[in-house]
């Protein structure tokens, strides 16, 4: 193959490629009577896998470690590797199609890009004005997106969302929004909120997602809600921290 042939196979400029030689990443191949470069398949392959190592972000000095490790290799275990990453990214964009179409299938407003494990979750939980809910809501969308909650702890929480108990203490939060820091009611509804989560709660977080995602965190979510209200997830928050590490 010609060097414009190649660049079109790999789907890379023939300056790219020119720059590969340059700086030593792509061994001259070697040329033709005519002059020109005569480029082979395991060529190809090399500048496949170039092009997707840079396009995971890898510099072109990590890159060239990496086809440092392949050196040697039979051409049929590199195409067979390559094949399995080419199967691997089509399986992960067949994912992302699927959970597109549920957004796009929602209601306008009402989808939420999260894990089928959450969405099934939330699928449990009863309709509810709740503000504090919805906080909630928003605090478990945000641990599905960032990766420290899995889907044992999603099927650990599934009792929890169709308790109709648990959303009484929502509503009973909701009702020290205008309390002071120093309310009664504080003390009793932090230790039920805390009693209404099983140990199976526990057991599912990763040892290292103790305690909640980091203190910037925590500062961040007391911030969200009124005086009394933060004064109730706070105690929470360390009976949680205190239960957890045992």
């Amino acid at each position: 193959m010609r060097i414009g042939e190649i660049a079109a196979l790999v789907g890379l400029t023939t300056r790219a490629i020119r720059h590969y030689h340059h700086v030593g990443l792509l061994p001259e191949p070697e040329r033709r009577p005519n002059g020109y470069r005569a480029y082979t398949v395991r060529d190809a392959v090399l500048l496949a896998r170039v092009r997707r190592l840079t396009e995971l972000g890898l510099s072109l000095d990590e890159v060239r470690d990496v086809l440092a490790d392949d050196a040697g290799r039979e051409l049929a275990d590199v195409l067979a590797e390559l094949d399995a990453d080419l199967a691997r990214q089509q399986a992960e964009l067949a994912e992302r199609r699927r959970r597109l179409a549920v957004l796009l299938a929602a209601p306008p407003g009402e989808g939420e890009p999260v894990s089928p494990a959450l969405a099934a979750l939330l699928a449990r939980a009863p309709d509810t004005a709740s503000p504090s809910a919805a906080m909630d809501r928003e605090h478990l969308t945000l641990l599905d997106a960032s990766g420290t909650a899995g889907e044992e702890f999603y099927a650990a929480l599934a009792p929890l969302a169709a308790d109709p108990a648990v959303l009484a203490l929502y509503e009973r939060l909701d009702e020290l929004a205008d309390a002071p820091v120093d309310d009664p009611r504080i003390p009793a509804l932090a230790a039920a909120l805390v009693a209404a989560v099983p140990d199976e709660v526990f057991a599912a977080i990763p040892a290292d997602g103790r305690p909640a995602v980091g203190e910037g965190f925590a500062r961040a979510l007391l911030a969200e809600y009124a005086p009394a209200q933060a004064e109730v997830v706070r105690r929470v928050m360390e009976a949680f921290t205190e239960r957890g590490g045992k």
